[in-house]
């Protein structure tokens, strides 16, 4: 679903690349989650994914980026929106409607949603995301976590192929977190949607996503399965990037029993591993 080769790219004006030779594929129906220290590139992969980096940021772009077989290059920003449904950092930038419902439709009117459609789209996404009752509420009156709650219903609500999310839990408590990423694995597992995320709760995150990728200043430091990224826990600390703390305890009860066990990414997971240990 999503090909990159060897891309490599530098915003203008600025002399050391942004993302510096980055291959990677992401199969349909995958979950990736993409995490690193501050400065590593996270978002500017995000926006080349989405073709927003170069369309919208130019400066020197090498390389391909091809999502469902279209390349970002040769594509206009319009077809691969169609494809791309991006949730950005900053939610403010892509709410332009003064309305909750309002922004829900303009995305879904704008793409040529069937008129039928739309009401069930409509009230799926509200559902899910748990803003039924901000329905009729003008996005000046929400709150920043509210406001991040309508942007990902506006882009659910659009049924695209790949969901690309910068921090879509930035502004959440850990409730209104685990329940987006509830959705997500829901969109991922029952309508096939590709997911990448970028995101700074890393418990949460490795609790869903299938595999990680991690990137330092431009460059991927390791990817592949969760559970394998997570055993490099030691070598992700000195970079700065928190691993879940049951990973931490995996490799230290493995030093202190000397048994090969599997690394843990969720408390559940580490409860039954010590209760094993205890037995």
């Amino acid at each position: 679903m999503i090909d990159i080769q060897a891309l490599t790219f530098t915003y203008k004006d600025e002399t050391a690349p942004a993302l510096e030779n980055i291959t990677l594929s992401v199969p349909e129906g995958g979950f990736l989650g993409i995490i690193g220290p501050a400065g590593a590139g996270k978002t500017t992969l995000a926006r080349a994914i989405g073709g927003i980096v170069p369309h919208h940021y130019p400066g020197d772009y090498y390389g391909s980026v091809k999502v469902d077989g279209l390349d970002t290059i040769d594509n206009r920003l319009t077809d691969l929106s169609r494809i791309v449904g991006t949730v950005f950092q900053d939610v403010d930038s892509q709410i332009i409607s003064s309305v909750v419902e309002d922004e829900l439709l303009y995305g879904m009117e704008n793409f040529g949603i069937p008129h039928d459609e739309i009401p069930r789209r409509m009230e799926f996404a509200l559902k899910q995301v748990g803003i039924e009752s901000l329905r009729e509420r003008t996005i000046a009156s929400l709150s920043g976590g509210q406001r991040q709650k309508v942007a990902i219903a506006s882009v659910i609500a659009l049924r695209p192929k790949v969901l690309v999310l910068d921090e879509p839990t930035g502004e959440l408590d850990p409730a209104s977190s685990r329940q987006i990423f509830t959705l997500l694995k829901t969109l991922n597992e029952e309508y096939g949607i590709t997911v990448v995320i970028i995101e700074q709760k890393i418990m949460l995150l490795c609790e869903f996503a299938r595999q990680l990728m991690v990137l330092d200043h431009g460059r991927i430091f390791v990817k592949g399965d969760t559970r394998e990224v997570l055993s490099h826990a030691e070598e992700l600390e000195a970079l700065g990037v928190n691993c879940p703390r049951v990973a931490y305890l995996s490799r230290l009860l493995e030093k202190e029993t000397r048994e090969t066990l599997p690394v843990c990414v969720s408390i559940e997971e580490a409860e039954a591993m010590v209760r094993g240990l205890m037995k």
